[in-house]
């Protein structure tokens, strides 16, 4: 079937657009021959994990679940860090996962000997101190008192002879030159532990924008040789939002328009339960064929069939007039939607279909009341 034949709401994974971001991360591995790894928590849909398997080198992952999603339905490499690793889940997690990185070196010095007796590589997360997030501190492992990753005051040279990995992840939706100034404050602070013998890698976690159209990928790859080149280490980066940024949609039609005093679309999809960084970040999502409020000749507020009076998506204007039966194709939305969706008012979970090269759709999965009941007892 076409797009506009899905049920609604539903989102959509395009396998063209996707396929094209993996081609842009294989060739800086190529380029570099450093290791890319695809971040679980931005996107999860599995069944495209065998296309995303002959582009990238494995998956990293933010606790168990993930982990065993990876180990499961990809089968390379599989890291994980957290926060803190439960005593009863890290014994499964040394058996599927060959890169353990801790986020403290009391959760090291607990459970470093295990996990070097079960021939897991050990890494730990360190702050660098360095924030370049902009306005988004919610996303800011550097902002003061932040509890991601030690500190240079906080480092344990005591232990350091237990690693054989340095993990930092700082950034978000950033360019290579926020990746390079960050990059300056590791060396300064943690070059000399780079150095030693037993290090044999550096993770420079996610938040590298690579695929998006003004990214700097040679910056990017000057970064990676350079340290590589400094430190004999092997280098991985692991993008979640890179992988499927712009590769996925949500179709949504107009239930209803209300006007009483703005003129308001209600849809079937709504930004608390199925696109909740909207109103996390905020930031207001694309939308085919539309504008910014007043940019055209009819504008409207988008917002939702919850009982939430702030679960507005944003204004937007079109060319013509909407109807009830319209239907919306959000955009990017393949990444931070699907993990996130949660079904507040008992509002109904999405459809998941996937788009082929053909851009013929197929459902993947499709939710309903079962679903709902079954996460509540």
């Amino acid at each position: 079937m076409k797009i506009n034949e899905l049920p609604t709401p539903c989102y959509v994974i395009d396998e063209k657009k996707l396929r094209k971001n993996l081609e842009i991360l294989k060739k800086v591995k190529d380029d570099t021959g450093c290791k890319i790894l695809l971040a679980q928590k931005a996107f999860s849909n599995f069944f495209e994990y065998p296309l995303i398997g002959q582009y990238l080198d494995g998956t990293t992952a933010s606790g168990l679940f993930e982990a065993k999603l990876g180990y499961e339905k990809m089968g390379k490499e599989n890291h994980v860090f957290a926060p803190a690793f439960k005593e009863s889940e890290i014994g499964e997690l040394t058996d599927i996962c060959e890169h353990l990185v801790f986020n403290s070196f009391s959760q090291l010095e607990k459970y470093a000997d295990f996990c070097k007796e079960k021939g897991v590589s050990i890494g730990i997360r360190v702050n660098p101190e360095c924030s370049t997030q902009g306005d988004h501190a919610i996303y800011d492992p550097c902002a003061p008192g932040s509890r991601l990753g030690v500190t240079l005051a906080n480092f344990r040279e005591d232990l350091v002879e237990k690693l054989d990995g340095i993990h930092f992840h700082t950034l978000c939706e950033q360019n290579s030159d926020d990746l390079e100034t960050t990059l300056k404050a590791v060396e300064d602070k943690f070059g000399k532990y780079l150095k030693l013998p037993n290090i044999k890698w550096l993770n420079m976690g996610g938040g590298h924008h690579i695929t998006r159209n003004d990214y700097d990928i040679d910056r990017l790859e000057r970064c990676i040789r350079h340290m590589q080149e400094t430190y004999d280490v092997i280098v991985y980066v692991e993008p979640g939002e890179a992988v499927a940024l712009n590769a996925g949609y949500l179709v949504t039609e107009v239930m209803d328009i209300v006007d009483n005093g703005i003129r308001t679309l209600i849809l079937d999809a709504s930004a608390a339960c199925h696109m909740p960084d909207v109103l996390e970040m905020p930031y207001r999502p694309p939308l085919k064929d539309s504008g910014e409020a007043d940019e055209k000749q009819y504008t409207y507020r988008l917002s939702s069939m919850t009982c939430l009076a702030g679960d507005v998506i944003g204004d937007y204007s079109f060319d013509h007039e909407i109807r009830i039966g319209d239907r919306f194709y959000f955009e990017d939305m393949a990444i931070y939607s699907m993990v996130k969706n949660n079904t507040f008012n008992g509002m109904c979970l999405p459809s998941i279909a996937r788009m082929d090269e053909n851009g013929e759709c197929s459902v993947v999965k499709a939710f309903g009341y079962e679903e709902f009941v079954r996460r509540l007892g």
